[in-house]
């Protein structure tokens, strides 16, 4: 079996930066200064009528500033938006012999739950088997922000990550586990506040081997108690 033929092939994977491309995200990527201005205050008037639509005054002293800081941090909070895998990457993929499993564990991720704009946070585990070339190591939590910059849910947040990370290198494997804590179940609905939840997606050998597998899922610890 191929390597190849153990990848998921999937639609979110295109490389100028749209995983689900849109004519709002094409026109974000790239609108001059003045139309960035003029996107910020449509945000700044759609903030302002959900303060006045919960029954809040966005004329008080605490709530003026309110509606600009919302919408300049929901840009912050997107902007993987205007981000691509190439640019990310930049070149940073080196020939070597290393053919042993390469883990970065414990990145940090912030993203925002597209069913009800709300946070949820966690770790990401990245690991890869290389074939015949590795990429830089800073490269790997760049593409896992750049992908939890985007309104996500998990599982796709998780496939996406490999995906990418697939393509880019085309190594023997590539697995990817996400934990995190969603603040849509601990506001509202059940309000479990000590769930995690965890997602993983495996691809070529990791797929195929549980040795290599479980090596992996070893090495992050992902069964601790």
């Amino acid at each position: 079996t191929s390597v190849s033929a153990s990848r998921q092939e999937s639609p979110v994977i295109d490389f100028d930066g749209l995983s689900r491309p849109s004519v709002g995200t094409r026109q974000r990527l790239e609108e001059s200064a003045e139309e960035k201005a003029a996107r910020l205050e449509r945000m700044k008037g759609a903030v302002k009528t959900l303060l006045e639509c919960v029954g809040e005054d966005p004329a008080r002293e605490g709530l003026l500033a309110t509606p600009e800081r919302y919408a300049k941090a929901m840009m912050t909070f997107t902007q993987g938006y205007e981000q691509n895998v190439f640019d990310i990457v930049n070149g940073a993929i080196f020939q070597e012999g290393h053919s042993e499993m390469v883990v970065v564990k414990n990145i940090d991720i912030f993203s925002l739950c597209e069913h009800h704009l709300v946070p949820f946070t966690g770790k990401v585990h990245i690991g890869y088997i290389p074939n015949n070339a590795v990429i830089g190591i800073s490269k790997l939590p760049r593409i896992a922000d750049m992908f939890s910059r985007r309104l996500q849910i998990q599982e796709r947040l998780t496939k996406e990550i490999a995906n990418a990370i697939f393509d880019v290198l085309r190594p023997q494997g590539v697995a990817v586990v996400i934990e995190s804590s969603h603040l849509c179940m601990v506001m509202r609905g059940v309000q479990k506040t000590n769930s995690t939840t965890i997602t993983s997606c495996m691809l070529g050998c990791f797929e195929r081997r549980e040795k290599t597998r479980n090596e992996f899922l070893s090495l992050i610890n992902v069964n601790r108690q």
